[in-house]
């Protein structure tokens, strides 16, 4: 979900993030499964036994393996078996300890993380308290240029308080915060490596050195990558003594890797092969939660879109059905939500029912829409939204709106932005001016809905269109105050009703997730915690 986030960009690999949001957003390759009969599980059956090897592939080569840039689908698929953070994202999309065997909350602005004992990195050293706060201070500092910044804004300092025991100070509460650790914002790295190492750490000539299941192996750059079973590991042995990732760009190449067998297995399978897929004789196609939806930024709130009726419309006029069973080859479901509704997990449901059943109707209502625009003033305006190449679904969106648009008497014009200027567009307002919408979709990367919603707070990264109302602000530091998650659901509800009111970002689809295996192998998660938790460890012999 992804396009650079809300997270300050530094360097090279800023380009590569392109597609990418936090909590996390990205404009990736969308994988889902069909949304009319389909089961989403969590998991894929469990492994019978160990495996030699197995190999999966990946849409792009990760840029680099630094914890502190891993912003997107191919590096975190990659780094969560070899980094593990304080906290674990498990398959359920909950919350459990990682490295920290406890997590405490002694006062609202304080958080203590009790490390496990005897835990090694790879390179034989023992895990200690300085090791975490070496790896956390690096988001800290400014000329490292973080991509998980935005988690640590409210972060005043972080201290070694006892041999195995990290405390935090906030300068003021932050439940986002806590469960940011479970994400690449909390991973522990040796402090010796990232000190000796420098700007080659998670590189191919640097190397890492860390916890997790597996060690990096041989990196051939352009074409795979291995990790090797790392056997000092404190928790449960690896199933497969290595895995090989293999770099396939062209999404047939994929598909076709998948079904020939010259790949195991793949998350996020390419979504016009998707009935292929599940045809297929030499494996099965799954489907588990993503928490991805696609959405239309508002770039600009002082142009034609500045009129909030304007807004309203072209979300009443917007094909969101069609483009769901087209675009997205039925991979998808029409919504009129920002975020996906497992989200809102932990919350009870009479507590936000009533705010989220009066957020805005899927259905086309082109009468309303024209009705709106009239009444704004509007009619024969232009309105520019963005294209790119990157993807047919962000190609196909800007169709859909521009159709949307001329059907209720807007002057809706596609300007088409090469990939890596479109990359631009979620880091650069320079690179937004003339822009009015531009298509994203938006991953999360902790269980929280508050984590979009807390974007179009003022001045926050990615506001994109510059949405400022002193009440919205008021109330998002009031859901991000609540840590329990209840209480902090019902406050985020209202903060979703009043996002749609205001019409700050336009929702289009949500879609599952992907993972498709051979019949060799079993064991992988299907829903999106594979990006921050071990997964390779649990796959092997079916």
């Amino acid at each position: 979900m992804p396009i650079p986030s809300r997270h300050r960009l530094a360097g090279p690999a800023a380009a590569v993030l392109a597609l990418i949001l936090t909590g996390a957003g990205c404009a990736a390759p969308a994988g889902g499964a069909g949304t009319t009969g389909t089961h989403l599980s969590t998991a894929t059956p469990p492994a019978r036994g160990d495996i030699d090897g197995f190999t999966w592939a990946l849409y792009a080569e990760p840029p680099v393996l630094d914890y502190i840039y891993a912003f997107d689908y191919p590096q975190n698929t990659v780094l969560a078996n070899v980094c593990e953070s304080l906290m674990r994202w498990t398959p359920q999309l909950t919350m459990e300890p990682g490295l920290a065997e406890r997590a405490t909350n002694p006062d609202p602005t304080t958080w203590v993380y009790d490390l496990r004992p005897n835990v090694r990195f790879h390179s034989g050293a023992a895990l200690t308290a300085d090791d975490a706060v070496a790896s956390l201070n690096r988001h800290l500092d400014p000329e490292l240029g973080s991509y998980w910044t935005e988690d640590f804004k409210n972060v005043d300092s972080v201290e070694k308080t006892g041999p195995l025991q990290v405390t935090v100070h906030l300068k003021r509460p932050d439940a986002l915060f806590a469960q940011a650790m479970a994400n690449s914002a909390g991973t522990v790295a040796n402090a010796r490596a990232l000190a000796e190492q420098g700007e080659t750490f998670g590189t191919a000539d640097g190397g890492l050195d860390c916890t997790g299941p597996y060690r990096l192996g041989e990196w051939e750059q352009g074409r795979s990558l291995r990790l090797d079973r790392f056997d000092g590991y404190w928790g449960r042995r690896a199933k497969a003594g290595h895995v090989t990732f293999s770099f396939l760009p062209d999404s047939a190449a994929r598909t076709n890797a998948l079904l020939t067998g010259e790949v195991d297995g793949s998350f996020a399978v390419p979504p016009e092969s998707l009935s292929r897929f599940r045809a297929a004789d030499n494996g099965r196609l799954y489907a588990g939660e993503a928490l991805t939806n696609i959405n239309l930024a508002v770039a600009d709130l002082g142009g034609t879109l500045g009129d909030v009726r304007v807004r309203r419309a072209l979300m009443l006029a917007l094909d969101r059905e069609g483009f769901a069973k087209g675009a997205m080859r039925g991979a998808a479901s029409p919504t009129g939500s920002l975020v996906a509704k497992e989200t809102w997990r932990g919350v009870p449901p009479e507590q936000v029912a009533g705010q989220l059943a009066a957020l805005p109707p899927v259905h086309r209502d082109l009468k309303q829409a024209k009705r709106l625009v009239e009444e704004a003033g509007a009619r024969g305006r232009k309105v520019t939204v963005a294209s790119s190449p990157v993807g047919p679904d962000v190609a196909l969106l800007a169709i859909a709106v521009q159709d949307a648009g001329r059907r209720i008497g807007l002057d809706v014009e596609i300007r088409t932005i090469a990939p890596d200027a479109f990359t631009a567009l979620f880091s650069d307002a320079e690179a937004r001016k003339g822009l009015d919408l531009f298509p994203y979709t938006y991953y999360f990367s902790i269980t929280d809905p508050l984590s979009l919603y807390s974007n179009f707070r003022t001045d926050q990264f990615e506001n994109y269109g510059g949405h400022s109302n002193p009440e919205y602000d008021a109330v998002v530091d009031e859901a991000s105050a609540e840590y329990d998650p209840a209480k902090r659901g019902a406050v985020t509800a209202r903060l979703a009703r009043m996002a749609a009111d205001e019409a700050v970002c336009l929702p289009v689809a949500e879609y599952p997730g992907t993972v498709f295996l051979n019949k060799r192998i079993t064991g992988a998660p299907t829903t999106i915690s594979y990006m921050y938790s071990p997964w390779a460890a649990e796959v092997g012999a079916s």
